[in-house]
């Protein structure tokens, strides 16, 4: 399979490249191209794949900085975000401390929490969505937010992340109130819980498929691939959280409240880690682009 001037599959992606280039190799999952392998004009062999370049186009980072300190990047700003917010829902979910605070300080820990979530998971969709579309030649330096770019699957895995953070702020803020009812409970609290659960389990998994270029793969040595396993498991364990957390009614307990506990820590556990790592990757191969401009 070759083409020129675009990479081609059963769908175009979003890159374009130089003309005289020629595809030799693409592959993803699904309808996705995650891929791709280019021979120039000069024969060289060029090689282009959706997240490292998503991660290392530079195009919203003021400065380099260093790994583990670099308030110009905005890969750096991602990592620690998510860190924080993983940091708050672990602690919300420990019982000795939601003993000692309360139901409303436990509850106001989650919702502080899922604001980082969203503030994170904000700036990786403005990453995604500011993904230059040119690849191999001149790139036009512009950012964008409101995008419709269906065929990637980078930007269904973020937006769909973001929604799910912002159902986490609807769950964690109404668990606030005192007000409701046992079945306004569920539909108000646990409600959004699942929604949010299943957007972040779908995120993950498309994300999963986007570093490993299938549905499923096994990698140890990449630490993309690390990251995004460890997401997904966080990600099953908020589902395995929110299953405990479903409201018996008529009453206000939750159907397990040491497998939501458990779930929840477990799970920020995990995004703890993938978020600390999303440091070492911002930098891993910052110094050494895939093709220079």
């Amino acid at each position: 399979m070759t083409a020129k001037g675009k990479l081609k599959r059963q769908h175009k992606p979003y890159i374009t490249v130089p003309k005289e280039w020629a595809c030799t190799e693409s592959t993803g999952p699904g309808p996705f191209i995650t891929r791709a392998k280019f021979k120039t004009a000069t024969n060289k062999v060029v090689s282009w794949s959706s997240r490292q370049y998503r991660k290392h186009h530079f195009r919203l980072d003021t400065s380099f900085g260093s790994t583990w300190w670099a308030p110009g990047a905005i890969g750096w700003w991602i990592g620690v975000l998510f860190a924080i917010g993983a940091t708050f829902f672990a602690l919300g979910s420990i019982p000795p401390y939601a003993s000692a605070v309360g139901n409303f300080y436990d509850s106001l820990t989650y919702f502080i929490g899922s604001i980082f979530f969203t503030s994170a998971a904000l700036l990786q969709y403005l990453e995604t969505s500011s993904t230059p579309h040119q690849f191999g030649g001149k790139i036009t330096e512009e950012i964008h937010f409101l995008i419709w770019e269906p065929k990637r699957i980078d930007w269904w895995s973020t937006l769909i992340q973001l929604v799910g953070t912002v159902f986490f702020n609807i769950n964690t803020f109404t668990a606030m109130l005192i007000t409701f009812s046992a079945v306004q409970t569920e539909f108000y609290v646990w409600g959004p819980d699942l929604y949010g659960s299943i957007c972040f389990l779908v995120s993950s998994y498309l994300a999963y498929s986007e570093v490993g270029h299938a549905f499923f793969s096994f990698n140890i040595r990449d630490l993309s691939w690390w990251i995004a396993f460890l997401n997904l498991l966080g990600s099953i364990s908020f589902g395995v959280s929110a299953v405990g957390a479903f409201i018996v009614l008529p009453t206000f307990q939750p159907f397990d409240p040491f497998l939501m506990n458990l779930g929840t820590f477990t799970g920020a556990i995990c995004f703890f880690l993938g978020a600390t790592l999303l440091l070492p990757e911002r930098t891993q191969m910052c110094r050494a682009r895939t093709i220079k401009n």
